[in-house]
């Protein structure tokens, strides 16, 4: 479950810390109080999008800090496959933003954004404030089946995709292939040349370098030569050398030798020195007599090397490049000389991936009609306890002409909500509240499904009051039983339910405006939800009112 929130300069907040709790935390406040930066600040510690208005403009960093604890088998194994410790199952997720950049970390190991997503995923369901609204596009109704039938159908849709891109791939193909005669004619004349061009050269690998070397050491064989000249002079010349001095120095140091033994080391090594520079001498020597120049040789060498350039700048930038281009179109051309055959082969392959993938979209299609069966049964129960008394629900699931990764089927979630009237498609019939309970249904099916410790619901209460508001608190609390739940809310039926009840205020600080957020205490618990029921002007009736409302939801709480 999500332990603690650390959030630094983002938006209106300055800094704040929450400690949450187990059960059912709710948040509350005034409208423009900062609410939605709680969810935010949450938001980017699990690596999402962050705008950069977000960022106090007085500050030079953003940092949002969230802390787990969690003994989730495949989050524990996933921290041991990216060798990331996890001591006594408890998770840190951070992000800071600074300049534009972002630096994420897992656990104090600097990691991507992409891999906090990941672990989230394992950790908290964030439901936002205008998420219901995708329950009106068909693409979510498939995407939540799928996320439903997870454990039947994953291996069945992981075959599938790969499956697709096969097909893709040959279908792409054979397309190509029903070029005219022309072209492919054109194209084999070409590949002809091309091959037939490297072939001539009779490349071999490394003979770039040692031509270059060649070539550079037969331009500038003149500067070469003078330099060695001056050198051979100052090393072993007659007049002034290095060599007649060193072997001048060897007689003198030999001469004192017999005087004291310890010069004997100094002795040996000037007898080590002038032996080095003879033998640098005669080196050099043989090195300058291998310069003699041969215009025969270098015709040779700048020909050879021009060639292996030319073909360089055409098919390759190294001679292993040229080499595999040359592979590459060899294999080509030998499909165009045996063109009948390759598309016969191409065909016929193209015939068994489209089979296969057939193959597993009905399977996929089975397994999603199963699943949505038993998901329809569970929606409707769930359904039944938001409030609606007469409900029918429907998955459909529909077969296809058109193929994809994810199968042939069209899925469509259909509800009757009044005794009488027929199936509609959802977006057609059902209300803003009405979406939002049913996501609410969708949240704590899913929920069960994932076994996801963490579930947020940002305004889940949107477009609800009276009956249907309680309904959906003593949900929201019945949920709590089995795990955390933060909800963010303006109704006083869902705040009364709260294990801990956590209030948002917006105030003015040095001339600048800041959020805050507090846990209360039982006696302000009992103000807030009278601020919430009340309004404007709080009288006793209304503080009665609410205390008679807090008291109902501990008497439900405790059944």
């Amino acid at each position: 479950m999500l332990l603690h929130l650390h959030v630094k300069n983002l938006a209106l907040i300055r800094e704040t810390e929450i400690d949450f709790t187990e059960g059912l935390n709710i948040l509350t406040g005034e409208t423009g109080a900062g609410k939605s930066i709680i969810i935010g600040s949450m938001t980017m510690a699990l690596g999402g999008k962050v705008s950069r208005e977000m960022l106090r403009e007085d500050a030079d960093y953003a940092l949002a800090e969230l802390v787990f604890s969690s003994e989730h088998p495949e989050l524990l194994k996933r921290l041991k496959e990216l060798d990331i410790p996890a001591e006594d199952g408890q998770i840190i997720l951070s992000r800071k933003i600074s300049g534009g950049r972002g630096i994420c970390r897992l656990n104090g190991e600097t990691v991507s954004a992409a891999v906090l997503k990941e672990i989230s995923s394992y950790l908290i369901d964030i439901h936002g404030q205008h998420e219901h609204q995708s329950l009106l596009n068909k693409k979510k109704h498939l995407e939540i089946l799928d996320a439903y039938a997870h454990e039947p159908l994953s291996s069945v849709r992981q075959r599938m995709a790969e499956s697709y891109q096969s097909f893709q791939r040959l279908k792409k193909e054979l397309e190509q292939s029903s070029e005219d005669t022309g072209s492919r004619t054109r194209e084999q004349s070409l590949l002809e040349f091309e091959i037939q061009e490297i072939e001539d050269a009779k490349l071999q690998e490394g003979e770039d370098r040692e031509l270059e070397q060649s070539y550079q050491r037969m331009v500038n064989g003149k500067k070469i030569l003078e330099a060695l000249t001056m050198v051979r002079m100052l090393c072993s010349g007659e007049d002034a050398s290095a060599s007649e001095q060193t072997g001048r120095a060897c007689r003198e140091l030999s001469g004192a030798v017999r005087y004291d033994d310890a010069l004997q080391t100094l002795n040996s090594q000037l007898q080590e020195i002038d032996s080095m520079l003879a033998d640098f001498g005669r080196e050099l020597e043989n090195y300058a007599e291998s310069l003699e120049f041969s215009e025969q040789d270098f015709h040779e060498t700048e020909e050879r090397l021009n060639l292996v350039n030319h073909l360089k700048a055409r098919y390759g930038s190294s001679i292993a490049e040229i080499l595999a281009y040359q592979e590459e179109k060899q294999k080509r051309l030998d499909i165009l000389l045996n063109y009948e055959q390759y598309t016969e082969n191409l065909r016929r392959d193209y015939e068994k991936a489209l089979e296969e993938l057939k193959g597993f979209c009905r399977e996929a299609h089975l397994i999603r009609r199963e699943e949505a069966q038993k998901l329809s049964e569970l929606m409707k129960e769930q359904l039944a306890e938001l409030n609606f008394l007469d409900v029918r629900f429907e998955i459909d699931v529909e077969e296809t002409e058109h193929l994809s990764s994810n199968g042939f089927d069209d899925v469509e979630f259909l509800i009757s909500t009044n005794p009488g009237e027929p199936l509609k498609a959802l977006g057609k019939i059902a209300s803003g509240g009405e979406l939002s309970r049913i996501m609410l249904a969708i949240k704590t099916v899913m929920a069960d499904q994932d076994a996801i410790d963490t579930v947020i619901f940002d305004e889940i209460d949107a477009g609800i009051s009276g009956r249907t508001a309680q309904r959906i608190s003593e949900k929201l609390a019945l949920i709590g039983k089995s795990r955390q739940v933060i909800c963010i809310t303006h109704l006083a039926q869902l705040a009364s339910m709260a294990d801990s009840h956590y209030c948002i205020e917006k105030r003015a600080v040095d001339g600048s405006t800041v959020t805050d957020i507090r846990r209360l205490e039982e006696k302000e618990v009992t103000e807030e939800l009278a601020r919430i029921l009340g309004g404007a002007e709080i009288t006793d009736a209304v503080r009665e009112n609410a205390q008679e409302m807090k008291r109902l939801a501990l008497q439900f709480k405790n059944k």
